[in-house]
C-alpha cells in the first residue's frame, strides 16, 4: 500500500507577553495541518533564547512586550541567527515603525486587528522565503512613498523585460511559486531574479518594491 504524502510541518514559536492571546494563537497555528508550536516566550529575552534553542522555522514576534521589545528583539535574533525568519504581530500601522521593523531584519508584518486567516497566510509565505505587509497597510504605505515621490528610486531603465514582469508580480504580492507558475518558470528561477533585482536596485525589503512600482505606476494598472 502507498502512504499517504507527507505534508511539511512547520515549527513555530510565538512571542507574546499576554498569555491569553498566545493560547488562542497556539490554537490557531496548531489547527493548521502543516504547523505545529514548538515554543513560546513572554518577553523579548525568552524570544531570543526560545530562538536559539528551537531553531523555529517561523518566529511569530509580537511587537510590544515586556524586558525588550519585539524591535530589539528581532534584531538581535537575526543577528546571532542570520537565516531566521521573524514574522512581527503588531497593532501599529504607523509606516515609520513599519520601517524599522524590516531594518532590523522581520520578514513580515500583520497587524493584530486583521483576520485570522491573514495571520496564517503570513506564516506561510514567511516560511517560503518571501517577505509579507499585511494588505490592510499596504494603501498607507502607497501613500506614504507617493507623498515623498520617492525620487531617490529612479534607477531602473536597465531592467530587462522578464526582471520587469517578476517585479511587477512581487509589487502585487504574488507569491514565488505563483510567479513561477505564471511565467513558465521554475522557483529558483524566480529566486534567482528576485535576488538580482534587489542588489541591482539596492533593495532592503518588499516595501522598496512597493514604492519602486508606485512611481513607475504599476500599482494602477488593471
Amino acid at each position: 500500500m502507498v502512504g499517504a504524502i507527507a505534508v511539511p510541518n512547520l515549527r513555530i514559536l510565538l512571542a507574546e507577553d499576554h498569555q491569553m492571546v498566545r493560547e488562542g494563537l497556539k490554537a490557531l497555528v496548531n489547527s493548521q495541518p502543516d504547523m505545529t508550536v514548538v515554543g513560546e516566550a513572554g518577553d523579548g529575552q525568552a524570544a531570543i533564547q526560545q530562538a536559539r534553542e528551537l531553531d523555529p522555522d517561523v518566529i511569530v514576534m509580537d511587537v510590544s512586550m515586556p524586558r525588550m521589545s519585539g524591535l530589539e528583539a528581532t534584531a538581535k535574533i537575526k543577528d546571532a541567527l542570520p537565516d531566521a525568519k521573524v514574522l512581527a504581530l503588531t497593532r501599529h500601522t504607523d509606516t515609520g515603525f513599519l520601517r524599522q521593523l524590516f531594518k532590523a531584519g522581520a520578514a513580515g508584518y500583520v497587524l493584530k486587528q486583521s483576520a485570522s486567516s491573514e495571520l496564517i497566510r503570513a506564516i506561510r509565505a514567511v516560511a517560503a522565503g518571501d517577505n509579507y505587509l499585511d494588505p490592510s497597510i499596504t494603501g498607507k504605505v502607497v501613500n506614504s512613498y507617493v507623498a515623498k515621490q520617492a525620487s531617490h528610486l529612479e534607477p531602473g531603465e536597465d531592467l530587462t523585460p522578464r526582471e520587469e514582469e517578476v517585479l511587477k508580480m512581487i509589487a502585487w504580492g504574488n507569491s514565488n511559486k505563483d510567479i513561477a507558475s505564471n511565467l513558465g518558470i521554475s522557483v529558483k528561477t524566480v529566486e534567482a531574479h528576485k535576488a538580482n533585482l534587489m542588489k541591482k536596485l539596492s533593495f532592503r525589503s518588499r516595501i522598496d518594491i512597493v514604492r519602486f512600482a508606485v512611481v513607475r505606476g504599476w500599482l494602477q494598472e488593471t
